[in-house]
């Protein structure tokens, strides 16, 4: 719900501006009561269909949005404030124009929205906004944020990183994403290596009620109560003008392109092959409650999802593969993946190098740990900053390949025996364990979990990423980052990060 700043300017303008046309499609000869009717169901399982690459994960959002009759609900831990945001910002107060019921909860910590313009969206009668535990932004003096920094730092540190977005209580989309531009595949300079997952009945419900829980907890409050004050600058007609800017830009036909009008135009086209390719299987959804848990431990303390993928891990008969953008071991983590390669069990994890890694705190965390994590028999895999790879997943590659742009896991991904999928939001580090609300899909399929297994040894083949222990990755990064990350790992962060 992030709109109205000034968007950072692009070489390839075109490219990206093209995204309004996706948001602004008219209601195609499909509709989803009509896919959702004429699905060859099975019963008691769900549909589901991996999406690797970012413009289709966008694409598929896209026409969800704009296919909407009745209601959608979004959970993100991250909106920003660039030109994916705005966009997908007006395809929602678009859909509340056509009657739809829109409600969305964004986590305060890396909210950076103006205040008029939530207050601009949340005025539309059929939108309405929630911040998730408002300690940091929204509403909050710098003098009050301090304080809670002192006083509760444990309720600080606690955030929403769930990601879901539910259309008509019937599809929805669930993974990595965030809604910004590098989550798409749409920066210059910085794209993620993600993954969603598009889930078609059975657990949607599911997933539908886990945001129910959080729309009603304690700590989810509306955008209106945070800013009062603010309130008193925005009058009616400030509100007409924030929405109006809104459909203006997304509306603007100089910001269409072919690439994009042709995608629309085959959109109908591939829709049916898209339904044909869900794969039927029974899943389930995990996620923790509101809270994580009850606090009484610190910065510990687990939580239902974290119980839910050790349980998975623990009954491994062969191979673990996993991927995460960060590899920080929680309590406990280093004992049981060495009992897994005591056993005969062979465990692989893609991460990030130091080159291609956009955090280098958490990274940090596991340049500590390293040398313990390889001595128990784990193989870790460091995505470089450029992989071959890069250039199939990025569909518009070549548009920005004189950037030489970076690429980065931010994918949350496990694989069981070749036969257990799970695609989420948490990550393999303490934050995600005991802190961060997590949700996820764990699919019961040979098919899906084999294909997604594939693409992780994709990843991690020699063109695409380095072994750890085999050969000095981190000299192969920029100096002024090696420089930065010795004073990250001076600091005790390890149960923050």
């Amino acid at each position: 719900m992030i709109l109205l700043k000034t968007l950072r300017p692009f070489s390839v303008t075109v490219l990206l501006l093209l995204l309004a046309s996706i948001f602004c499609a008219s209601a195609s000869s499909y509709d989803l009561l009509t896919v959702y009717e004429n699905l060859e169901r099975q019963p008691g399982e769900t549909g589901l269909y991996v999406l690797e690459k970012g413009e289709e994960a966008l694409l598929a959002r896209a026409w969800l949005a704009d296919n909407a009759r009745q209601s959608i609900t979004v959970q993100y831990f991250i909106w920003s404030a660039d030109n994916i945001g705005i966009l997908a910002a007006e395809s929602l107060l678009r859909a509340a124009e056509r009657g739809v019921h829109v409600r969305v909860i964004v986590d305060d910590l890396m909210l950076d929205a103006p205040p008029g313009s939530l207050i601009a969206l949340a005025d539309h009668p059929n939108v309405e906004i929630r911040i998730y535990n408002p300690v940091h932004k929204t509403g909050v003096s710098k003098v009050k944020r301090l304080f809670n920094v002192v006083t509760d730092f444990r309720n600080i540190n606690q955030r929403m990183h769930d990601k879901t977005f539910v259309v008509d209580g019937q599809f929805a989309i669930t993974g990595g994403r965030n809604m910004a531009d590098e989550y798409f595949d749409y920066d210059q300079k910085y794209n993620f290596r993600d993954r969603d997952i598009l889930v078609v009945g059975g657990v949607v419900d599911d997933i539908q009620d886990n945001f129910e829980s959080f729309w009603k907890s304690d700590l989810a409050h509306p955008v209106e109560s945070l800013l009062t004050f603010q309130k008193l600058f925005v009058n009616k007609k400030k509100v007409k003008e924030i929405q109006l800017e809104l459909y203006e830009y997304a509306n603007d036909p100089a910001n269409f392109a072919s690439p994009v009008r042709k995608a629309l135009a085959d959109i109908d086209d591939a829709l049916p092959s898209l339904i044909e390719s869900l794969v039927w299987a029974d899943a389930r959804f995990i996620c923790d409650v509101p809270g994580k848990n009850d606090g009484n431990s610190g910065l510990s303390g687990g939580g239902v999802a974290t119980q839910s993928l050790v349980e998975i891990v623990q009954s491994a008969k062969t191979r673990v593969t996993i991927q995460s953008p960060y590899l920080v071991m929680p309590d406990g983590g280093l004992r049981l993946c060495k009992g897994l390669v005591a056993r005969g069990v062979e465990v692989r994890i893609s991460t990030n190098s130091l080159g291609a890694t956009d955090n280098l705190a958490a990274f940090s965390g596991y340049r500590k740990q390293r040398e313990a994590i390889l001595e128990t028999g784990v193989k870790v895999f460091e995505l470089k900053p450029h992989p071959k790879i890069q250039k199939e997943l990025i569909d518009r590659y070549p548009e920005i390949v004189e950037n030489s742009p970076v690429f980065a896991i931010h994918a949350k991904t496990m694989v069981v025996d070749g036969k257990t999928l799970y695609v989420g939001t948490f990550n393999l580090d303490p934050r995600s364990a005991n802190l961060n609300t997590e949700v996820g899909i764990i699919v019961e399929s040979q098919k899906l979990a084999g294909e997604v297994e594939s693409r992780i040894f994709d990843d991690i083949a020699s063109e695409n990423s380095w072994q750890a222990g085999i050969e000095n990755t981190d000299a192969k990064a920029k100096f002024s980052k090696r420089f930065r990350l010795m004073f990250w790992t001076l600091l005790p962060l390890d149960s923050l990060l």
